[in-house]
Parts: structure tokens; C-alpha cells; sequence
């Protein structure tokens, strides 16, 4: 208990500190945004449908286990380097300057998904605008943009068997029949055209949810995380709380007991296949959020004694728990559905907006009140979407004030204004009536390599470069002790290897980009892989740079460029680290040949505050 007293004297002691840059205003303020972060809609519409799809309850064993020897190393890893030094995705990589291309790589990937995911949230308010009403307009085929072919839902028969599932982004296009939730969401929610080919027009409703999306995530992040960090009591809360009561009630309905069954009801011949555990650890990896930045970002923020090894077993496990208990909520859901509609389970089962924008409205339909599941159901989602929106969207702005301080610091409204307004722009050709091709392009090709091949180098550097014994030392300095050598094995071992098989896994699956049975063009699955890989070319192009720039032979500056400049140090600067490190002066824009390279050596003692 001694070295838990003494980080508690330290934390008291350092409450001032990293000045001119931000720190939390408590403990739970960073759990939180963690968590909320973390805990995004792919926790709904995705895990559950993998769930089923992959052994029920068998396919949890790889799920964890990747969870354990996946996910929590590289976030422990990502929350130490950048607590230690109070630094984002940018500035973080003093440890290692021929890396930094991989903090740009992490950024551009950020700034990508950041974009393209607060349509999902434009959505997400034009339903919940859409609920507010006697009558959800979805419940029924007497609407003006309804057809022929739509199914009433009063009309609960075997007929509707016809109706099969859609795995990826909706139902299947090609029936004849369509339910009332399918035609809402085709003909007036996205109005959607043929192809690519024909963008047709902008939806003007939905560029007013675009408009006030944005403005919502501005009004949130306008005072960085002193804002956001008191509205994620609220926005990471609210979730659990409609989860329970939808639980509550789902359970109730008849049919539901069926559909949890299929969700937990283990297949345990699934596990000899590897496609099971590609997929249980590509779901763990990305569901953690992990290698894109906001973990580093939201850890910088951090007060240096603050107990980060605890929070690196804490959100990873109450995400994977989320997962887990939406998977109940959804299969209830779903059972009562294939009760309701007189099928089978499966023959209801999708992923996705599929699931969010059509199964979840028609059941909800179903119910008694329908109007109130529907507005609490929406809400749900759009605290969530925000909350994966305060992550990584001020990986984006942290990055730009702390690469340029002095010019941006002070400036942080006007930052989060200017990349609000950028996005809103960006935004526009989504929610044209030809917009869900486009979205669809950049959601299947967006994070292909970036975060898997970020997340691999942190591990290479911390692990092989910059010495776990030395990682250990900066970890011992904040904390007040050091973690058992497990964490060793895994950076340098086991999680790396796990990654690039999960890359290579990837790789080996991945088909074209489609949408429903639309074939995209050539033109477009070209631009899909420039979109996948300007995130990756950051990395090698950085490193190229950053060895031309330096002097001497090949080998001095390789080797040079892989140690931390003197810059490196613990926030706290009476707690400066004792290592041989490089001074590196980059160029300017303006001084392109007066590119230098320095060796010194940083000869400070540790010293203990206490």
C-alpha cells in the first residue's frame, strides 16, 4: 500500500502543472471520455451480428482473449507515452523523431472518419425529429413516398417470410416486398438514386440535421475538455440507462427469449475456424478505438501521477461488457421481431445502419407507445455518436494547437470553429440523394491499415527502440511502482504479432467495396484505395524527410533519429529523465538547407518530489 500513498502525496503535489495546456478536471472526466469514446454504435449494430454469426457464446473465448492480450497492452501503452510526456498524436513522437509520420498517418485517419461519421449522427437527429409525433411515420404504408410493394405492418403473416436478411448496410433491395421501416429508409430518408454515377441532389433535411450536428459537436468541444469533460457524465450515463429499461421491457415481449438464445446458445465447432478469431480480433481492435490517436490525445491531458494502469483494465473491459450486454438487448429485440412477423430469427438479423435505421424503428414500431421508445432509442444513439465525436475530433484540434502553440494555443474556439465549419463543407456530397455510395466507399476502405499499422509501431518503438526497461523507469515516475513483466512480453511479443495477423487476416478478406447488390465502377474502388492508403503514405514519406534533412553518414542519422530528443521529458520538470538523447533542428519553410544534427546527451537525475 506504500507506493499507493505515495502517488495519492504526488498527485497533491503536482495539481499545478503543464502549464499552458490543459489537464482534467477530475478523474472521472477521463474514465469517462474513455469510455464513451470506446463504447460506440459499432457496439449495437455490429458486435451482436458477429456474435451470432461466429459460435453465439463460443465466439466470446477469442473475443476476450484478444481483448487481454489485443486491445489492453496497446492501450496501456498508448496511455503511459502520452501521459508521461503530456503530449498528442503529434508531438508524442519526440520519443522516436523517424517515426513521426505514424502520429500524421493517425491523424489523417481521425480526420477522415471524423468527417464521415457525423453523418451517421445527421441521421440519427432527423429520426429522433422524426419520432416526435402521434404516429411514427414509419409504422405504416400510407405514406406519399410508400409503393405498392410495401408490407402494412398489420399484416403479421407467414407471407412476410419472403423477406430476407441484409448482413451489411440494409435489407435486401431486390424483393418485391419492403416494410414500412425499409421504403422510410430508402425513399424518404435517403431518396437514394441507381449509382454512384447520379448523386441526384442535395436532401435538404438532412443538410439541416447536418447543420445543427456540427453545431451540436461545436457547442460541446468549444472550451476543449473543460467542456466535453462535464458533459460525458451525462452523454456515456444516458446509454446504460435506456439500455437497462429497453432490456427491461424486451424481455417481456413475446419471441424475445428465442432471440437470446440465438445470441448466446454457444457453437462450439465454430472455433476451429480461422475466420472466427480473424474476426473476433478485428472486432476487439477496432471497437477499442485504438491506433487512431484519441487514446493518446484524451491520456495527454492527464495529470502526470495519475493512475493510468488502472484505467488501461477498466474501459477495455467495460466495452467489451457493453458489447456484450447490447447483444442481449438487440437478439431480444430481434426475437420479438421474427415473433411479431412470423420467422425466423436469422431471417431478421442485420448490421449496421441496417439495423439501427430499420430493424430497431420497425420493432419499435411494434410497441405500445411507440413514439417514446422511439425518441428514447434515438437519444441513445446520439449520445453515443457525440461521444465517439469528442475523441476524435479533438485528436484533430489537440494535434493542430500542440504542433503549433504558440500560434494556435490560445486560439482553441477559433480552431474548433475553423474544423467544424471544414467538416460541415466536406460533409454536403453525403447527404446528396447519391451520398450513402459515397459514404459507404470511404467507411469500407477508411481504416484498412492505418490504426493496425499504427498500432504495431508504438509496440516496435516502445518495445525494441526505446526499451521497456526504460518504459518501465517513466512508468515507475508516475505511478509510483512498476507493472509486472507480463506488459514486456506483450509489447514486444505477443501484441504486435497478434496485429499484423490481424492485418494480413484483413487483407486475405477483403472483397471489393459494394452496396446491397450495387457493383461500384472500377473508378471508384481505385479512389476507395487512395482513400485507404493517404493515411498510410505519411510513414514512410515523414521518414525519407526526416533522414534527408539530417547529416552525417546514413547509419548516424538512422540511429539518431530513432532516439527521443532532448525535448522528451516528463511533464513535471523536476522529474526529468536520465538518457542519452538527440537535438534535432528541422527545417523551416523558409530554411530548407540549414537542416542540423546534434548529439548531446541529457545528464539530469530523477529526482522524487516527495
Amino acid at each position: 500500500m506504500l507506493h499507493v500513498e505515495a502517488l495519492k502525496i504526488k498527485e497533491k503535489a503536482s495539481q499545478k502543472q503543464n502549464e499552458g495546456r490543459e489537464n482534467w478536471s477530475g478523474r472521472l472526466d477521463f474514465i469517462l471520455s474513455c469510455i464513451g469514446y470506446s463504447v460506440g454504435i459499432g457496439n449495437i449494430w455490429r458486435f451482436p451480428y458477429l456474435c451470432y454469426k461466429n459460435g453465439g457464446g463460443a465466439f466470446l473465448i477469442p473475443y476476450l482473449l484478444f481483448m487481454v492480450v489485443g486491445a489492453v497492452p496497446i492501450f496501456f501503452l498508448e496511455y503511459a507515452i502520452a501521459q508521461f510526456s503530456s503530449s498528442s498524436t503529434l508531438t508524442v513522437w519526440k520519443i522516436c523523431p523517424l517515426m513521426k509520420g505514424v502520429g500524421y498517418g493517425a491523424l489523417l485517419v481521425s480526420t477522415i472518419f471524423c468527417v464521415y461519421f457525423n453523418i451517421f449522427m445527421t441521421w440519427t437527429i432527423y429520426f429522433l425529429y422524426q419520432s416526435m409525433t402521434s404516429i411514427l411515420p414509419w409504422s405504416h404504408c400510407n405514406n406519399e413516398w410508400n409503393t405498392d410493394n410495401c408490407l402494412d405492418n398489420s399484416r403479421h403473416n407467414a407471407s412476410l417470410s419472403n423477406v430476407s436478411k441484409e448482413a451489411n448496410w440494409s435489407m435486401n433491395t431486390n424483393l418485391t416486398k419492403m416494410t414500412p421501416s425499409e421504403e422510410y429508409w430508402k425513399y424518404n430518408v435517403l431518396q437514394i438514386t441507381s449509382g454512384i454515377e447520379d448523386l441526384g441532389g442535395i436532401r435538404l433535411e438532412l443538410l439541416a440535421c447536418l447543420f445543427a450536428a456540427w453545431v451540436l459537436v461545436f457547442l460541446c468541444l468549444f472550451n476543449g475538455i473543460k467542456s466535453s469533460g462535464k458533459i460525458v457524465y451525462v452523454t456515456v450515463t444516458f446509454p446504460y440507462i435506456v439500455l437497462i429499461i429497453f432490456l427491461v421491457r424486451a424481455v417481456t415481449l413475446p419471441g424475445a427469449i428465442e432471440g437470446i438464445k440465438f445470441f448466446i446458445i454457444p457453437k462450439w465447432h465454430n472455433l476451429l475456424s480461422t475466420k472466427v478469431w480473424g474476426e473476433a480480433a478485428v472486432q476487439i481492435f477496432f471497437s477499442s478505438g485504438a491506433g487512431w490517436g484519441a487514446i493518446l490525445t484524451m491520456a495527454s491531458f492527464n495529470k502526470f501521477h495519475h493512475n493510468m494502469y488502472r484505467d488501461a483494465i477498466i474501459v477495455p473491459a467495460i466495452n467489451s461488457g457493453t458489447s456484450i450486454f447490447a447483444g442481449f438487448v438487440t437478439f431480444s429485440i430481434l426475437g420479438f421481431m421474427a415473433h411479431e412477423k412470423g420467422m425466423a430469427v436469422e431471417d431478421v438479423l442485420t448490421q449496421g445502419p441496417g439495423l439501427v435505421f430499420m430493424a430497431y424503428p420497425e420493432a419499435i414500431s411494434r410497441l405500445p407507445v411507440s413514439p417514446l421508445w422511439a425518441i428514447l432509442f434515438f437519444l441513445m444513439m446520439l449520445t453515443i455518436a457525440i461521444d465517439t465525436q469528442f475523441g476524435t475530433f479533438e485528436t484533430i484540434t489537440s494535434a493542430l494547437t500542440d504542433e503549433f502553440p504558440k500560434l494556435l494555443r490560445k486560439k482553441k474556439m477559433l480552431v474548433t470553429a475553423g474544423v467544424c465549419f471544414l467538416g460541415f463543407l466536406l460533409d454536403i456530397p453525403l447527404i446528396m440523394q447519391g451520398g450513402m455510395y459515397i459514404l459507404q466507399i470511404v467507411d469500407w476502405y477508411c481504416g484498412l491499415f492505418t490504426p493496425m499499422l499504427v498500432a504495431v509501431i508504438e509496440c516496435i518503438v516502445i518495445g525494441w527502440i526505446y526499451g521497456t526497461d526504460q518504459f518501465y523507469k517513466d512508468i515507475e515516475m508516475m505511478i509510483g511502482y512498476k507493472p509486472c513483466t507480463g506488459w514486456k512480453i506483450c509489447w514486444k511479443f505477443i501484441t504486435p504479432v497478434v496485429i499484423l495477423v490481424m492485418l494480413v487476416f484483413n487483407m486475405t478478406q477483403l472483397q471489393p467495396v459494394s452496396y446491397n447488390h450495387y457493383q461500384y465502377p472500377s473508378y471508384a474502388i481505385a479512389i476507395g484505395w487512395v482513400i485507404g492508403m493517404v493515411s498510410v503514405a505519411p510513414i514512410p514519406l515523414y521518414m525519407i524527410k526526416a533522414i534527408a534533412c539530417a547529416e552525417g553518414s546514413l547509419q548516424q542519422r538512422i540511429g539518431c533519429l530513432l532516439r527521443p530528443i532532448s525535448e522528451w521529458e516528463p511533464v513535471l520538470k523536476n522529474e526529468k529523465n536520465r538518457m542519452e538523447t538527440c537535438t534535432l533542428t528541422y527545417f523551416k519553410p523558409t530554411e530548407v538547407d540549414k537542416c542540423e544534427l546534434n548529439s548531446t546527451k541529457n545528464t539530469d537525475e530523477i529526482q522524487n518530489i516527495l
